[in-house]
């Protein structure tokens, strides 16, 4: 007895000796099970019950998920205002720099002017409001309304068969405001993965469909543009607010444009123009030399050879220095552009299956290079790349540089040497292009090795039903509506079938998009204060413009899934497979066991029970600081069950789902185990995503803001303007003068005959579809003005009877003038000189 309770206490002692190393020990062994463990876990496909059980908490939604979820939509929803906002405001900023042009050259009133000018006011009121409105209070036909429209826009969503359809049977003309006004908002401008994964299913829909019907020839990628590739340069050169062209090319194009006394002018007949002028400056004698010569000529001379060859040992050092730098930057450009390049790849092949790398690899670097860089090397101030003071523009002489290193760029990327006679003497920068071209043509090829969208958005059937809120979408009432009828107009056509789920919400929402009564409310509220009929003007003015607000009024658009597009039995096995995996977690968190077969047949003891009862309160508490985003409640109400209860509910569901061969209880349902795994690596991955989202989001945010603070200036240097204007008219006439906003009334008023012989003549009209010019002394066009200034009525008889009725406006002609359009179509058969219709306007009622 004693010699036992001697070893005993030289063992303690011995331990208290080494209490520090036993310490040290127990934690090396612990972290490196724990290690083990999650290696596992992260790698192993089927890991063991015991492994998921360790970290099964972190499946748990805790109120920081909560938080972080309600503030990530918040930043969003900004995210999305504001640069819908801005958008706006530079469109309306670019057509009032065009009004001010035309007003300066006297071709439109001060009036026009002014107009536009009350437009952009409007513009900077709603950025200064930016108001979303969430109606409320609707009663059951409007609030079944908006669930067919949130059904809809998430059918339209995660369906891009629908849109990419419509995209290719829209005319040219509609196609691109369409995609600016619906299909961007839709996706919220790509402002989280999964919109920027939808939206990328979608061009991927539609340029497949571009390439397999209007593509004859690959050489219809380059001189057609599919509109695809136009939406999607435009989108990320500012993806989300950021400008990757900035990133990319700031320093290397600041350095460029520091270099002094750089000319690199590759025309030998130009340097040669340029020695003469210096010579004859620096002695003040003419040189007897000829002024015009030919580029051989010119390299005669001893100077300019030399000086020809010093510029092309110039360009090949700095179009060398530009493309290693986007050689080496494959990393900053976007996924979405380099994924549609392989799309691109990957349809051309396709298509045409004879054809060889080489050539498919030129069409990549029209898009990558031509499409994407391009117009960002030759104009760096007009994309944001380089900062530009204000009054301060690039010479003359750094925007040739520039577009010389840009243009050998692009010739590299094509592989497309000099060889005709007019540009021999390039000849000898062909060596270069060639190998240039090989070290391009690999980048390339690397630009469309990338993953696919699911694996690098890391999106699959399951991610909407496992996330803690739906997803939200920002449109007017007039774009819910223009949607509709575009929809309906086209439905034939999209959705042929008439059990397609897309004609089942229509039949339902009946084919007049009549949204008026969703914002009755915001009219009765914006109207508080008035009495009495609408029999003023006044009042007649506060109703039309209650209405304008109504139909341009941003609502904010939950959307459901009303459909599932695999059929409603395998949904309703999703379900009840979902379901089952979240009550076999609840077992897993409160009960021990080595497979699942053995948790279920296992009673619980009374301490497991507490557990679960603790964890029940805590996600009621949850439930309350979340009010409003969307849990499964029939879930959440089996979860509150006593575990017993939960347990035979699981082992029913097991039998039906084995039933079907999606568990089996050969392997203790060691899929479900899996898949549980599965879902605690991507709620990691998740979470990680989501902080790093959120980061990123809050930097995009204050650049908008920074933006928009931009735009609101120029804004305030427009009402100087305009304000200068007036007071510069009003100072000119005195009190008497005229109405600055009235053109001369004595012209404007009355209306014009000629015949179309007469107007042929002229040159107004070219040419009338089936008629003969001897023919065209039949025809009879009366132009006549309206009340409303600057539009005019034009009519057409044909033999004295009338035929049709157009409305022509003057501003849009001078808009069509400025862009360079000189030719209209009127009455869809009769063909019209712009320019001279203009001059034709003018002289006969403004008497210019």
């Amino acid at each position: 007895m004693w010699l036992n309770r001697r070893r005993y206490l030289e063992k303690i002692k011995n331990f208290k000796l080494n209490e520090n190393a036993i310490i040290k020990i127990q934690s090396y062994v612990r972290s490196k099970q724990a290690k083990e463990d999650y290696l596992c876990l992260i790698n192993e496909q089927n890991p063991p019950l015991r492994v998921v059980r360790k970290f099964v908490y972190l499946l748990e939604e805790s109120k920081c998920d909560f938080t972080e979820e309600i503030e990530l939509q918040e930043l969003k929803r900004q995210i999305i205002t504001a640069i819908k906002m801005n958008k706006n405001l530079e469109q309306e900023l670019d057509m009032m720099d065009v009004k001010i042009g035309l007003l300066v050259k006297n071709r439109i009133t001060l009036q026009d002017v002014l107009m536009q000018h009350k437009k952009l006011k409007k513009y900077k009121e709603d950025i200064e409001q930016n108001q979303t409105n969430q109606i409320k209070q609707l009663s059951k036909e409007n609030h079944l309304k908006m669930e067919l429209y949130q059904n809809l826009f998430y059918l339209l969503q995660t369906n891009p068969v629908y849109l990419a359809k419509l995209l290719y049977v829209l005319p040219t003309t509609n196609t691109s405001k369409f995609i600016e006004t619906v299909v961007l908002q839709l996706f919220n401008y790509a402002a989280n993965s999964r919109e920027e994964y939808l939206l990328l299913k979608l061009f991927n829909a539609s340029l497949q469909l571009e390439i397999e019907s209007k593509v004859d020839k690959m050489s219809d990628i380059i001189t057609g543009t599919p509109l695809v590739i136009k939406v999607i340069v435009s989108l990320y050169r500012k993806h989300r607010g950021e400008n990757i062209l900035r990133s990319l090319l700031n320093q290397t194009i600041e350095e460029f444009l520091s270099l002094k006394n750089l000319q690199l002018c590759l025309n030998p007949s130009e340097l040669y123009k340029i020695w003469i002028n210096k010579i004859e400056s620096d002695t003040g004698k003419p040189t007897g030399l000829p002024y015009d010569v030919t580029n051989q000529k010119a390299l005669e001379h001893e100077e300019i050879r030399k000086q020809f060859e010093e510029n092309i040992k110039l360009v090949k050092h700095y179009t060398k220095k530009f493309l290693h730098l986007i050689i080496k930057s494959i990393d900053k450009f976007p996924y979405g552009l380099r994924y549609i390049a392989k799309i691109l790849r990957l349809g051309l092949r396709r298509k045409f299956p004879n054809a060889s790398e080489r050539e498919i690899l030129k069409i990549i670097g029209n898009l990558v290079y031509y499409r994407f860089i391009n117009s960002a090397i030759c104009s760096p101030d007009a994309y944001d790349v380089i900062d530009v003071k204000a009054g301060a523009t690039l010479d003359s002489e750094q925007r040739k540089n520039l577009a010389c290193i840009a243009k050998h760029l692009q010739l590299i990327s094509m592989s497309k040497g000099y060889g005709d006679t007019e540009n021999a003497h390039l000849a000898c920068l062909n060596p270069f292009i060639k190998e240039s071209h090989e070290q391009i043509k690999s980048f390339f090829s690397e630009v469309c090795n990338v993953c696919d969208a699911d694996d690098f958005f890391g999106i699959d059937e399951y991610s909407d039903l496992i996330v803690l809120t739906k997803p939200i979408v920002y449109m007017t009432v007039q774009e819910i509506s223009d949607t509709h009828k575009i929809l309906i107009q086209h439905l034939d056509k999209i959705a042929p079938d008439y059990n397609d789920p897309l004609r089942e919400i229509f039949n339902l929402l009946h084919f007049d998009p009549n949204l008026d009564s969703l914002t009755d409310n915001l009219c009765s509220r914006t109207s508080l204060g008035s009495s009495g009929t609408n029999d003023s003007p006044k009042q007649e003015t506060m109703t039309r413009n209650n209405s304008n607000l109504s139909r341009n009024t941003q609502l904010c658009l939950t959307l459901t899934n009303r459909f599932t597009p695999n059929g409603e039995e395998k949904a309703e096995l999703i379900n009840l497979f979902i379901r089952t995996k979240r009550l076999i977690i609840e077992l897993i968190h409160c009960q021990n066991g080595d497979n699942l077969k053995m948790i279920l047949n296992t009673p619980c003891t009374f301490e497991q029970e507490i557990l679960h009862q603790k964890l029940v309160k805590r996600r009621e508490k949850n439930k309350k600081f979340i009010s409003g985003i969307d849990q499964f409640e029939l879930i959440r109400k089996s979860l509150g069950m006593p575990l017993e209860n939960i347990k035979r509910e699981v082992r029913q569901n097991l039998l039906d789902l084995e039933q079907v061969e999606i568990v089996s209880s050969a392997n203790n349902y060691q899929s479900v185990i899996s898949r549980i795994s599965q879902d605690i690596r991507s709620q990691r991955k998740h979470r990680q995503r989501r902080q790093k989202e959120m980061s990123h989001l809050k930097q995009v945010y204050n650049v908008l803001q920074k933006k928009q603070i931009l735009l609101k200036e120029q804004v305030s240097y427009y009402n100087e303007y305009v304000k200068a204007c007036l007071d510069g008219f009003n100072n000119r006439k005195g009190t008497k003068s005229k109405n600055p906003f009235k053109r001369k009334e004595e012209k404007v008023i009355g209306s014009i005959k000629y015949s179309a012989a007469k107007l042929y003549e002229k040159g107004v009209i070219l040419e009338i579809e089936g008629l003969s010019p001897n023919q065209f002394k039949n025809v009879l066009f009366e132009i006549s003005t309206t009340e409303e200034p600057g539009i005019f009525d034009v009519s057409a008889k044909f033999m004295g009877v009338t035929m049709e009725k157009v409305e022509l406006v003057f501003q849009d002609l001078l808009q069509m003038q400025y862009e360079g359009a000189s030719i209209m179509k009127m009455f869809d058969k009769a063909k019209i000189n712009v320019n001279l219709l203009i001059f034709l306007l003018n002289k006969k009622f403004y008497g210019k």
